[in-house]
């Protein structure tokens, strides 16, 4: 199979960009204003970091926004070239999203709770460019959408991928650890991480460099 795209998320700094990209990257995550969780960071420094990185590197900007208009507004003031909806925003949101904003791709975020997953993702496929299988809840109290650490069903994951015919990433849990045996189960396109590679909080090289050798053994 081919190696895996790896995206890494929760980026900082323009300095961690370019280590994550130096490294092997082909995407970077930037956070905006979330509910809870790691990484979020000010919109003014989202925009520097992807004004930063090279055109050919994805530039995937993590909103929580479920009105299309906001999230255009976002994807304007920041300069990225992915919008990644990590909520379950109204049907019609995606196609007003390209409709406004024709040459920036559409990832919809799927979080796998449970068998119902399948159908939600293979429904969220028909107005994305890419699904990301995350481990999020949005109904909890205080909603997750991301950065959680914790490993989903990968059973599911799998089916998922099977199933829909555009690009799946997989998100949730990973590190150099477990990404081999990730990959080999679910085949995804590519795969997200955030804390897995970090070390009190900061990109680890080390540890990313680990992660890249495993993703390249799993291929």
């Amino acid at each position: 199979m081919p190696t895996p795209r790896v995206k890494v998320c929760c980026i900082k700094t323009a300095e961690e960009a370019k280590l994550a990209i130096d490294l092997g990257a082909s995407a970077v995550g930037l956070v905006s204003q979330m509910p809870s969780g790691p990484g979020p960071i000010p919109e003014r420094l989202i925009a520097e970091i992807a004004s930063a990185v090279p055109p050919s590197v994805g530039t995937f900007l993590l909103t929580s926004q479920t009105d299309a208009d906001v999230i255009a507004a976002q994807q304007r003031r920041c300069g990225v070239n992915v919008l990644q909806i990590a909520s379950y925003p109204p049907p019609g949101t995606l196609a007003t999203l390209r409709k406004a904003l024709p040459g920036v791709a559409l990832v919809k975020v799927v979080h796998i709770q449970g068998e119902d997953s399948v159908a939600q993702a293979v429904e969220s496929a028909l107005g994305a460019d890419a699904l990301l299988l995350d481990s999020g809840n949005p109904s909890d109290a205080l909603p997750t959408l991301g950065g959680t650490g914790r490993v989903h069903d990968w059973a599911i994951s799998a089916r998922i991928v099977s199933e829909v015919h555009i690009p799946v990433f997989l998100a949730g849990g990973l590190n150099a650890e477990n990404v081999r045996e990730a990959i080999e189960t679910v085949h995804p396109f590519g795969v997200d991480l955030c804390s897995g590679v970090r070390t009190q909080g900061a990109l680890d090289p080390i540890k990313l460099a680990r992660f890249m050798e495993q993703v390249a053994a799993a291929a």
